[in-house]
């Protein structure tokens, strides 16, 4: 693995990326394989197949044969191994970066981020020896002991989107793993490199044959995972309208579902806010990796003399600097593809033609020595209307919309309204605008005075309404109930002088 992301850039032959089965990294047999491109040279860095059924079915099957042994592997064996993942993935941080910025563009030091806050689940993930806990009542009824088990549901599946390489395959298999089940991964097919590093530390760390696979491939793949008769759950987090057919398709098909979808994140901005700590929080959440976050602030709802701040907003964001990821001092690279370049644009223009302002318009930026890439610099549109495309559709790019409102009930209104319900934040210094935000707006996640409101692992990332398919979310206390069943048992043991009660015909213990 190499850490220059330059040497990544240019390989004199580029490698195929390998399928992960049964504790073994195999070369497959498809006939169909795509290019993974650096977006900010187009050059190819290795070629990704697009695993064939026969290749799905035997990543499953090794899953279900390993899970006949793993489900009853002590838990603090589980813990130690997700100790020594977390211990690999420090120790190799920097280089997963590496090449997590040349197969997705984002800069290093976001890069380092997205490995970052993936570790972080790993670190909860050695907790399990509480999380798992159940529950137990002593004397119920006479000498009749009640108790709840948590136990793992059989063989998993993961399907992770393109923005997040590290982060999101690091929320899904070590928590699934660590509660005893075992799981298939099948990552994006435009950055399945990170995955694969990743692979290769769980099989370092000690996770045995069968616990993880990896299987590569697009619609083809997430359907059969999705249809599967030996997948019992299915894990998604990418965009709603896959989302939706992963959540429809796995739900009837009879597993349990969680899937994370779309979004239009909304910060309202008061005009008591700290104005210096507040725009840079916005422009710095709507910005960041191009954009291309499920949780980026993608509107800013300005309140009353707020709107002042605008001509700020757009300085702030006409500084950023936009170059390729791996070059220091980059604030925003390229996003993931040209067809996403592409469609960014479109909608821009869109924009432009159903009649908000373009304050700051980031098309057809330049960018020496990196002519191909697909680079957009921050864009910025004022006087949006809630009928527009631009607000209706989720841009996922360098796109920040600035909305209007007179009061906090209009600004809280506004999101209200919106489908999406997956993260939103206040900018105010009063107490009491921000407690009545959090209780009547209708998001899942909230930040005040906090842009990205993702929280920490101790609690679970939620997101509601569009944004959400299924009732747990994929960290936290949530995620332990997604990964386990419960079983209650009721028992009682008698004592062989004990004189019997007789035949008891009614429901009740006595």
């Amino acid at each position: 693995m190499a850490a220059n992301p330059h040497s990544l850039a240019r390989p004199a032959t580029p490698a195929t990326v390998k399928l992960f089965i049964d504790g073994k990294f195999v070369e497959s047999k498809t006939q169909h394989w795509k290019d993974v491109i650096n977006p900010a040279t187009q050059g190819v860095l290795a070629r990704v197949p697009f695993a064939t059924r026969d290749e799905i079915d035997a990543a499953v099957s090794a899953a279900a044969s390993a899970y006949k042994t793993w489900k009853n592997t002590p838990i603090a064996a589980r813990a130690r191994i997700m100790l020594k993942l977390q211990e690999l993935i420090r120790r190799d941080l920097k280089k997963i970066a590496a090449v997590l910025t040349a197969e997705q563009g984002k800069t290093l030091a976001d890069a380092e981020g997205d490995v970052f806050r993936g570790l972080e689940i790993v670190e909860h993930a050695c907790s399990i020896g509480t999380l798992q806990l159940g529950e137990f009542a002593e004397n119920v009824a006479g000498g009749v002991d009640t108790y709840c088990l948590r136990q793992p549901i059989g063989v998993c599946a993961g399907i992770t989107p393109f923005n997040f390489p590290a982060m999101i395959p690091l929320w899904m298999f070590p928590m699934a793993i660590v509660c005893g089940n075992t799981f298939v991964l099948k990552p994006s097919e435009q950055d399945p490199m990170t995955p694969m590093v990743l692979a290769e530390l769980a099989l370092e760390a000690g996770i045995p044959p069968g616990v993880l696979n990896v299987v590569h491939g697009g619609k083809e793949a997430v359907d059969a995972l999705c249809t599967h008769p030996g997948i019992v759950a299915v894990s998604f987090v990418g965009s709603c309208q896959v989302g939706e057919h992963v959540y429809q398709l796995s739900s009837t098909h009879g597993k349990r579902a969680q899937c994370m979808l779309g979004a239009k994140n909304h910060a309202v901005l008061l005009p008591d806010a700290n104005k210096e700590q507040s725009l840079n929080a916005l422009v710095g959440s709507g910005f960041g990796a191009a954009g291309q976050r499920c949780m980026a602030t993608s509107v800013a709802v300005l309140v009353g003399k707020a709107n002042e701040w605008i001509p700020d907003i757009v300085a702030k964001a006409k500084a950023l600097k936009v170059n390729a990821g791996a070059v220091p001092g980059t604030d925003l690279g390229p996003v993931i593809s040209q067809q996403a370049k592409q469609r960014i644009e479109s909608l821009i223009q869109k924009g432009v033609e159903e009649g908000a302002r373009l304050e700051l318009d980031g098309r057809n930026v330049k960018v020496p020595g990196y002519g191909k890439g697909n680079f957009i610099a921050p864009t910025v549109f004022s006087g949006v209307k809630p009928r527009m495309t631009i607000y209706t559709t989720e841009i996922f790019g360098p796109v920040l919309l600035i909305m209007s409102a007179d009061t906090l009930d209009e600004a809280i209104a506004l999101i209200n309204a919106n489908p999406y319900g997956n993260g939103t934040g206040i900018f105010t210094q009063s107490g009491a605008a921000a407690r009545k935000f959090q209780n009547e707006i209708d998001v899942g996640q909230v930040g005040i005075n906090v842009p990205i409101p993702v929280p920490v692992p101790y609690f679970s990332f939620t997101g509601s309404r569009g944004s959400k398919r299924g009732d747990l979310g994929p960290y936290g206390r949530q995620v332990v109930q997604f990964y386990t069943q419960t079983k209650t048992v009721t028992a009682r043991w008698f004592d062989d002088a004990a004189v019997s009660t007789g035949v008891n015909t009614t429901i009740s213990l006595k």
